[in-house]
């Protein structure tokens, strides 16, 4: 398999730990929160692909840039991302991805532009996926850093230490890498591991979504902000749950705070928002909502 000229594969795959931890056989990088991309690059041409195989050179046009940095044919592997105020936002990221008039996209390009944060090669003239990872990494390092382009940074055994600094500045998390990992296409390996921080909070739970089949229901979420309650998102609870049993138990409404955000589905049970639980979750959107929420319990008063 020619891995620049075949192109139909994926990017090798993390595993994930809840923990992170220290390690002589491994290298610890920032993850960043953007859209995993495959960059095929030879001097005066380059496609951009996702991991679906989607080609992106119109949605990201300011990319296409990194052409002129390489002197014959290579395959870049990262993560677009778009910072804002320093920290990369996914939310902002999104908005910019469901984009097709080119007008609007000309104008993120000069205003919100994105870049191409990248942390492996895997060709260069030839297939280097079977070298070890620093040595991948010291060939990626003659290529310079641009404004679209940049290479990432590592170090190496301190993982805790580097989560502790991503959870201080709210960043996603580390990746952690086996320093003599070969690159594995179309895998998931526990020899690259991804280990995001959480947050948890509380919210009150403003009503539940019970459906006959299945064994989860969802629980309504929401949070006070100016004296109003905001709705939050949703998260699963088991439906054999004693709190989700305790949750069922509390007084119906026809309506509630939250009425405005939901549809009228029937499986919808609004109740008076005196219970809160407490949510562990990666990020809140621009609007509010909680990114890959997970039910930790009710609170105890």
């Amino acid at each position: 398999m020619n891995i620049y000229k075949d192109r139909d594969y994926t990017p090798m795959k993390l595993s994930e730990e809840d923990t992170p931890f220290d390690s002589p056989g491994f290298i610890f990088e920032i993850k960043f929160d953007g859209i995993r991309a495959l960059i095929y690059a030879e001097p005066g041409k380059i496609t951009i692909k996702n991991r679906n195989g989607f080609i992106l050179n119109n949605y990201y046009p300011e990319l296409l840039t990194i052409k002129d940095i390489v002197k014959e044919k290579c395959v870049f592997d990262g993560e677009i991302i778009l910072m804002v105020n320093g920290n990369s936002s996914f939310n902002k990221l999104q908005e910019r991805a469901l984009l097709k008039d080119k007008n609007k996209i000309n104008y993120f390009k000069e205003n919100h532009p994105v870049t191409f944060v990248c942390y492996d090669i895997l060709y260069e003239g030839k297939d280097i996926t079977n070298l070890p990872l620093l040595k991948r990494k010291k060939i990626l390092k003659k290529y310079r850093d641009t404004d679209y382009f940049i290479k990432t940074p590592y170090i190496l055994e301190r993982g805790i230490d580097l989560f502790n600094i991503t959870k201080k500045h709210k960043l996603e998390g580390i990746v952690a890498k086996d320093k003599n990992s070969t690159y594995q296409i179309n895998k998931r390996s526990k020899d690259w591991i991804k280990i995001k921080n959480w947050y948890d909070e509380e919210f009150f739970i403003c009503g539940f979504i019970e459906k006959e089949k299945g064994s989860l229901a969802s629980l309504i979420l929401g949070e006070r902000k100016n004296n109003k309650i905001q709705y939050a998102g949703k998260v699963s609870i088991g439906k054999r749950n004693q709190e989700f049993i305790k949750i069922k138990k509390q007084r119906q409404l026809k309506r509630n705070y939250l009425t405005e955000f939901l549809s009228n589905d029937e499986f919808i049970t609004l109740i008076e928002p005196k219970l809160q639980c407490t949510v562990e979750f990666t990020e809140k959107t621009k609007a509010g909502r909680l990114r890959h929420p997970v039910f930790k319990g009710l609170r105890l008063d």
